[in-house]
């Protein structure tokens, strides 16, 4: 047996996964956790996603509150399954990003990979982003390989959807290298939405989106955003698609309804990816989708309707919990990185070549 831990904490900003993976003969999950974000570390973290006073010392504070945070819940995972420290190769830290900018020549991951390494005990490998983006990639998504190596058996035209709080896609085809991309916003304004309207971290399977109608000219109004004219490689974030842009289209809006406006939310999250499958990839035989978004019973059903020839479902199909996808995948990134296997891919990011990915801080 070869373990790995991943520790996945996304654009959503709910709560850190960390995924216990057997890299062996056959790549298996063996077990997970899950750790709610506390409430002021989120706010903490979501303010350094834009300029504001004292972001260096700011941005420290709230890495090694991260990171604590992670090695709290990586010793309770362990402790379940009565494992010693030891016993683990390497950790897959991701960091929190707060700023992905690639056009700029930078993305910034937070999470202190030195700090979990001496507060675990255990090797992590940390900052996979930043050697694409040096090699002139977008750094986004590395995703698509693991996608590649979990279900490239299959032997299908196959779509692999994550939905976070944004949304990319993994377009695996038999003789052909994996293509991959940004589609646009996931969760991250629907969450947003719900919870300045009701105080709600999200809206639960879409319920309160099903309640409203789709406003057509709002709709269209943001995917004329210039992102979505490209067909990538490209990668995308906060800086781009949060409230401020979403209230600068609701101001050419004056009346609406807040359902009206979640259901035309969560139509731009469908539509954008459905969109860029089909522009990318025609014939697609199955979307495995993984992510908080595939608990979302109103776009899933969306979703299945927009692509009537494709068999839309969850990677539970296949006997991958969607919810451990991206844990496992960093896992996975940390055997990489110490086996020197290349993990990105330049016909995903436009990176110039093949790079090994990820900084090493031993145990």
């Amino acid at each position: 047996m070869a373990l790995y831990l991943g520790v996945m904490s996304g654009t959503s900003l709910d709560g850190l996964d960390i995924a216990l993976i057997d890299q062996g003969e056959q790549l298996g999950l063996l077990a997970t956790h899950y750790i709610p974000m506390p409430a002021d570390l989120r706010q903490a973290l979501l303010a350094l996603c834009a300029s504001g006073p004292d972001e260096i010392a700011r941005a420290a504070v709230a890495e090694n509150r991260w990171a604590a945070l992670a090695a709290d819940g990586i010793k309770h995972l362990l402790a379940e399954q009565g494992l010693a420290p030891e016993a683990i190769r390497a950790i897959g830290s991701h960091g929190q990003t707060i700023r992905h900018e690639p056009a700029r020549g930078f993305t910034v991951q937070i999470g202190n990979p030195a700090l979990l390494a001496e507060l675990t005990g255990i090797c992590v490998v940390g900052d996979f982003r930043r050697r694409d983006v040096a090699a002139g990639g977008q750094g986004a998504p590395l995703v698509p390989a693991f996608h590649e190596a979990l279900f490239g058996h299959l032997g299908q035209r196959l779509a692999v959807l994550n939905i976070g709080g944004f949304s990319n896609l993994s377009l695996i085809e038999q003789d052909k290298p994996v293509h991959g991309f940004d589609c646009g916003p996931g969760n991250v304004l629907l969450d947003a939405w719900v919870e300045r309207k009701r105080g709600q971290a999200y809206d639960a399977n879409g319920a309160w989106a099903a309640t409203g109608t789709v406003q057509q000219g709002l709709l269209q109004a943001m995917l004329g955003d210039p992102f979505f004219a490209g067909s990538g490689p490209k990668s995308t974030g906060r800086e781009v698609f949060n409230l401020p842009w979403l209230d600068a289209h609701l101001a050419r809006l004056p009346q609406h309804r807040d359902e009206d406006v979640q259901a035309t939310l969560l139509e731009l999250t469908a539509r954008s990816i459905v969109d860029s499958l089909c522009q990318a990839q025609q014939g697609s035989e199955a979307v495995l989708v993984c992510g908080g978004g595939a608990r979302n019973g109103a776009l899933m059903a969306r979703l299945a309707q927009l692509l009537p020839t494709a068999k839309v479902s969850s990677t539970a199909a296949h006997g991958i919990d969607p919810d451990w996808v991206e844990g496992m995948a960093f896992a996975w990134l940390a055997h990489c990185c110490l086996e020197g296997i290349p993990a990105n891919r330049p016909s995903v990011t436009a990176a110039k070549g093949l790079r090994v990915l990820g900084a090493i801080y031993p145990a």
